[in-house]
């Protein structure tokens, strides 16, 4: 209850897989709130963040702390009591730049929290020394000067003060041999910790420089892959123009409607199987073969077409003549026709006169 969140945010978390510390585990399936909580009773300070009703971050930050950023919105830092290394991906870089930030304003905060802790330890523990100090002097200077009866009416009080300093003074000291050997064992357990995350850092740095190489081997893959690409597509370009080129055959001779239908659907089969590059190569070259032989058959027939043409326009000219010589015929045999009209009129005249 006497925690405060002062600071937070949002961001996938991810912990190091303790088998090989190397990869990351996701720790939550989506961004997840993630804060910075103080304690006011302890004087300390925690990151928290809860997914439901699972805590997947409870660590609390000691000055030898070290967020690190190891992407643009990616950082991490070593907790040596949770025996992990906790990572967190931001969705920009701004989130964390203020979560480092904050990160490091935490850290020296908890530090003077810590130097403070021992300022009252050691004050206590000085205070607590010079009192047992000159408490023997003061009963050494009323044993001296004062009576039989004012040493028994003086050495009860400062006795009893005595005593009650010394238990003071000897809890005092026993918390902090307790609490030295808990720093020890601390700082051990820190130095422990530092070890591990230098050796992950350097484990990170190798998987980073690997993962640069196979970035740059998948780069180079994809870019003859995209050049295969437009060689591809190149070849159906071509193939499209093919298939323009025979429609328009289609449309200019009929006779080979049949063919050409046969020759689209073998286009269609090679786009089908277009994965099959010399299947492909071999069925294109067949294909090349038949509108080789279509266009010599093509003119052929436009020489036969031409042939017909000639003798069409020679028959025509021919008719013409004959229209001609026709029209000649008939106009002499209208004259012999008429001429035969007055030869009958004139023996028609003659039989009457006779």
């Amino acid at each position: 209850m006497g925690e405060q969140p002062i600071f937070t945010t949002r961001a996938h978390v991810f912990q190091i897989d303790p088998s090989t510390k190397k990869n990351w585990v996701p720790a939550s399936k989506q961004a997840v709130t993630v804060s910075y909580f103080y304690d006011v009773t302890r004087n300390s300070y925690r990151i928290i963040s809860v997914d439901g009703a699972k805590v997947i971050i409870n660590s609390t930050i000691t000055p030898n702390m070290t967020f690190t950023k190891t992407s643009q919105k990616f950082g991490q830092w070593a907790d040596s009591r949770a025996n992990t290394v906790f990572g967190l991906g931001f969705s920009s870089e701004q989130q964390l730049t203020k979560f480092a930030e904050k990160f490091q304003e935490v850290k020296e905060a908890a530090k003077l929290a810590r130097e403070k802790s021992q300022e009252k330890i050691e004050t206590s523990s000085n205070h607590s020394q010079e009192s047992g100090c000159e408490t023997p002097s003061s009963t050494q200077a009323s044993s001296v000067n004062g009576t039989d009866d004012e040493k028994a009416s003086h050495a009860g009080p400062a006795d009893t003060h005595l005593k009650s300093e010394n238990d003071k003074l000897k809890i005092a000291l026993t918390q902090s041999a307790a609490n030295v050997k808990k720093w020890e064992i601390e700082l051990q357990t820190l130095r422990e910790s530092n070890a591990r995350l230098t050796t992950a850092l350097q484990e990170s740095a190798a998987s980073v420089e690997q993962w640069k190489k196979q970035f740059s081997i998948c780069r180079d893959e994809n870019d003859r892959l995209r050049h295969k690409i437009d060689e591809l597509e190149e070849q159906c370009s071509e193939i499209n123009r093919e298939k323009e080129k025979n429609s328009q055959l289609k449309r200019r001779i009929e006779e080979l409607e049949s063919e050409l239908r046969e020759k689209e659907t073998e286009l269609t089969d090679l786009r089908k199987q277009s994965e099959i590059i010399p299947q492909l190569m071999s069925e294109c070259e067949y294909v090349s073969e038949k509108l080789e032989a279509a266009e010599r058959d093509n003119q052929n027939l436009e020489d036969k077409v031409q042939s017909l043409k000639t003798d069409i326009e020679e028959s025509k000219y021919r008719q013409r003549h004959l229209k001609v010589e026709l029209k000649s015929f008939l106009e002499v045999l209208d004259g012999k026709i008429d001429d035969l009209h007055d030869f009958r009129r004139g023996l028609s005249k003659l039989g009457t006169d006779n």
